[in-house]
Formats: structure tokens, sequence, C-alpha cells
């Protein structure tokens, strides 16, 4: 048997919240579901923190109350996946996920250096399939942000692509500019 024909286990969201529950991973293990895979994570350089944080500051400004901005917290979005985002927003406060992580979101943003091949094909069609209505990928190498709208079955159906000195608005809050200056390291 080949390498790539040996069989692969399939995880339900359900099987993989037990695991992490019963201290399977470890506190060590950077791991997400996605699709009933266990995907590593790949590990955070120091620009890519940065611009983590940039965006979340930015978008707890733009939001505000009524929203939670989550930094690199599951979501609970299928019965097979359970990503960690870069960051999240979604509806409420902290507490009310303190049961069961949220299922969807307002606002999707990966920040993508070394990941973005994968931000670009499978979290994306993820998040489509799951129906968040915008996602977004500050994309580090070219310094861009790829915003993803229009969510469909096999993926989002429009792409717009800013750089810098221009600036966007979130679909949950039109009025709102953020200057993607702002959200580079």
């Amino acid at each position: 048997m080949s390498e790539t024909s040996l069989p692969t286990r399939h995880w339900s969201r359900v099987e993989y919240d037990r695991a992490v529950a019963a201290g399977v991973f470890g506190p060590e293990a950077r791991i997400e579901l996605v699709d009933g895979a266990l995907l590593a994570m790949t590990p955070q350089g120091s620009r890519h923190a940065t611009a983590v944080r940039l965006v979340e500051d930015a978008l707890r400004r733009v939001f505000g109350a009524g929203h939670d901005v989550r930094a690199q917290l599951p979501l609970a979005l299928d019965d097979c996946s359970e990503p960690e985002p870069d960051i999240a927003v979604v509806e409420g406060h902290a507490r009310d996920y303190r049961d069961a992580h949220p299922t969807g979101a307002a606002l999707i943003v990966e920040v993508a250096d070394d990941s973005l091949a994968r931000d670009r094909a499978v979290k994306q069609r993820l998040y489509a399939r799951c129906g968040i209505s915008e996602y977004w990928i500050l994309a580090l190498p070219p310094a861009r942000l790829e915003i993803y709208r229009d969510p469909g079955a096999d993926g989002y159906h429009a792409l717009t692509v800013r750089g810098s000195g221009a600036t966007v608005s979130a679909l949950a809050r039109p009025a709102a500019r953020v200057a993607i200056d702002d959200l580079l390291p």
C-alpha cells in the first residue's frame, strides 16, 4: 500500500470536541478540524501576529457593542468543521459562547503568509459553504486585502482586492471605513 492510499480517519465535530476535552492532543497542539480532517496550523511569525492584532483592534472599533471580535478561537460551523480563524466577528458578547462555540460569523478574516494557498482554497470553500457572508484574506505578501462575498456551495462568487492606500467597509457595517494600511504590519 502506497503512502497516498493509506486510509484516513474522518472526524466529526463531536468526536473532535471530546478528544480536545480529554486532552488527547495536548496544549501544544496547533490543529483545527476542517471537513473532517485535522489540519496543522502553521506557526505564527511576528508579522502574522502583529497583523492579527491590528485587524482585531480595527474591527473592535468598527463593530463595537453587540459584536464579539474573536481572535484565533473556534467556530462550530458544521458537523465536521471547527476551524480557528485568525479573526471572527460574531453577534453577541463573549459570555454568550460560554457553553458552545459560535456557529456563524458576520465576518471572518484570515491573515496569510505561508497559508495563502490553503486560505484561498480550503478555507474559502468552507466559509462560503457554511454561509459566512463575508470573508477577508489579509495577504501579507503582497500586502493586500482580498474581500470575498456572495457565498455559495462551491465558494464565493465575488472577489474584490484592495491594496495600500485603499479602504474597505464590512457588509455588516457599511458606514464604517477601514484603511488597509491600518491592517498591515
